[in-house]
């Protein structure tokens, strides 16, 4: 290819795969669905989207230093302790249930469907019995099952990565060598390459403890010496033995979430951004090489397979992965409805199938095609169903808004018990015990002490909090915390506005958007409740009476909307409206209402 045709080419890629990305979004659906297919039809009718020509024998490796990547972004939200009760348990029968079961029934099912050898139908079968966070995350996002659910399906996905990879590496050359290995050696091949991936990823894991723990690099320092120790980690495992990277990736993120003296954000924006950029690309790429001759043969077989594995196979590995666990039956049977294939089938099948094919094993020129309608099949099934299914299930996360309120004023406590009238689960948080004790009395939930210093400390998220409403007396730590908990919430963070634009050492400075606007500032709204003001609900149809200052709307489905200084919610039918009462004044010895 010309140079020109190469820059067209790579160009053509990227533009590809952040559109898909963006049509995906718009449309509210998972990326996948869009990506696959939009690869497939540039391959079939460009001749410049073909990465085996743009980048020659580059693209194998370059695929598994990218997946290396992903698996150790991956790795950081693994976090040992939020796996508790028998959640380690079901994770660790997925993995080894999920693999022998996978892989059996899809070597017994592929060779008279698809009428391939043995061999190729055992490369076949170690190819799809990963799934992957690639898409077992976004899916899981965009369902949001129960936050158990969620954490067992993404452990699952990112652990069984690098497993299936060095299974695939080890038949791979097992096929190649005609099967002259025994059962011992490939064992011990096994080991060895489990060997390989371990110390990589505990010396990468190391090095960078030293890095990030000691010499307490910034925020940019800090991610590009995380990307570069995973890239160089993986590259060097690679090189010594074959798709050991994977297990190094995965080895050093895990060890950095759970090594004590590590600091790391909960969110990554450059290293989540380079993620989805790299799963686009890689899926453009990879479905770009899949011909449509070569899918002619394959489709309605491949078809019959991926039912025996959606139908069968998937819920028997959930049944016996989940048996005398405290697991409810909805939850059972979700994990049962969700296995995606994802980006590691997909540079296996691309990596090994090429020398297969050169090699004249029987059948094995099906293998690439056949996992790009298995990975198509299987994220557009559970893309599409997923969330019915779990609602159906009982499986999601309950609806309802559940905001945290930090601060323990009067005036806060009795903003929680009005939100929790209106029906929301209502979390508080404060930092004296004798507003704790406040707190208690009123019969509002009380977070542990620990919440929120692990937040702001070590970027731990806030799983199951739907937003936070800083309210503490103190200007500077109300800024201080929204500039550290915005990315740890799925949900808004708000604080209460300093009295004036150049109150206080930090909060004149900070960015977001405050509570209730200009108008209630946090004195002003402390001035009101001291002189009579109370916050009250009431239907939002009722209008709002005067002398009543709107604070907040609760719309029907459970949802929480605040106004503040930027935007004033507009009711609507079902709301319930929070609202700060008039003040009252002592004039003549009588109480009266301004």
């Amino acid at each position: 290819m010309t140079d020109n045709q190469i820059l067209q080419g790579l160009g053509l890629i990227a533009v590809l795969a952040v559109g898909s990305q963006l049509l995906a979004s718009r449309l509210r659906i998972p990326a996948l669905i869009v990506l696959l297919p939009v690869g497939f039809t540039a391959g079939a009718l460009t001749d410049i989207v073909n990465p085996d020509e743009l980048l020659g024998n580059a693209f194998s490796p370059m695929v598994s230093l990218a997946v290396a990547v992903i698996l150790y972004e991956a790795g950081l939200g693994l976090d040992i302790s939020r796996l508790h009760g028998h959640m380690h348990r079901v994770v660790a029968r997925l993995i080894w249930i999920g693999v022998l079961i996978t892989w059996g029934a899809t070597v017994l099912l592929a060779v008279p469907l698809l009428g391939m050898s043995t061999s190729s139908a055992v490369m076949l079968g170690v190819i799809l019995v990963v799934s992957g966070p690639t898409v077992v995350g976004p899916l899981l996002h965009f369902v949001r099952p129960t936050e158990r659910l969620q954490r067992i399906l993404i452990w699952e996905g990112s652990l069984i990565d690098p497993v299936g990879g060095i299974l695939g590496a080890l038949v791979f050359h097992a096929v190649v060598a005609s099967g002259s290995s025994d059962l011992r050696g490939k064992i011990g091949q096994f080991a060895a390459s489990s060997a390989v991936g371990l110390i990589g990823g505990a010396v990468g894991a190391a090095v960078l403890w030293f890095l990030l723990g000691r010499l307490h690099l910034g925020e940019v320092l800090g991610t590009t010496a995380q990307l570069a120790a995973a890239v160089g980690v993986a590259a060097l495992c690679d090189a010594i033995r074959d798709d050991t990277g994977l297990i190094a990736a995965i080895v050093m993120g895990m060890a950095l979430a759970n090594l004590p003296g590590v600091s790391l954000p909960a969110r990554r924006p450059f290293l989540e951004t380079l993620v989805s950029l790299i799963i686009g690309l890689l899926f453009i790429s990879i479905s770009a090489t899949v011909t449509p001759a070569s899918l002619r043969h394959v489709v309605l077989p491949t078809i019959g397979l991926v039912a025996a594995l959606v139908l069968v196979v998937r819920p028997l590995v959930a049944l016996l992965s989940t048996v005398r666990t405290d697991l409810p039956r909805g939850e059972r049977a979700f994990i049962g409805w969700m296995a995606p294939r994802g980006i590691v089938a997909a540079s296996t099948a691309s990596t090994f199938s090429a020398t297969l094919v050169a090699d004249h094993v029987g059948g094995a020129e099906k293998i690439l095609p056949a996992t790009f309608l298995v990975i198509v099949a299987t994220v557009t099934l559970y893309g599409l169903s997923a969330h019915p299914v779990a609602r159906r299930l009982g499986a999601l996360r309950p609806a309802r808004a559940r905001p945290l309120l930090v601060g323990g004023d009067p005036w806060a406590i009795d903003l929680g018990g009005a939100l929790r009238s209106a029906g929301l689960d209502v979390l508080m948080w404060a930092g004296r015990e004798e507003q704790r004790d406040l707190i208690r009395g009123a019969g509002l939930s009380l977070a542990p002490g620990e919440l929120l210093a692990a937040a702001t400390g070590e970027g731990a998220e806030l799983e199951g909090i739907t937003g936070v409403l800083l309210l503490t007396e103190e200007d500077d730590f109300n800024a201080l915390a929204s500039e550290t908990l915005r990315g740890t919430v799925d949900g808004f963070v708000h604080r209460l506005g300093p009295p004036g634009l150049s109150h206080g050492v930090v909060a004149p400075y900070t960015s977001g958007d405050t509570l209730f606007g200009s108008g209630l500032s946090r004195p002003e709204l402390a001035r009101r409740y001291e002189d009579g003001a109370r916050i009250v609900s009431r239907p939002a149809a009722d209008g709002i009476p005067d002398g009543h200052a709107l604070l907040f709307l609760v719309r029907p489905d459970g949802r929480l909307d605040p106004v503040t200084g930027t935007r004033t919610p507009q009711p609507g039918a079902g709301d319930t409206a929070i609202l700060l009462g008039p003040a009252r004044t002592r004039t003549a010895g009588r109480v009266r209402a301004d």
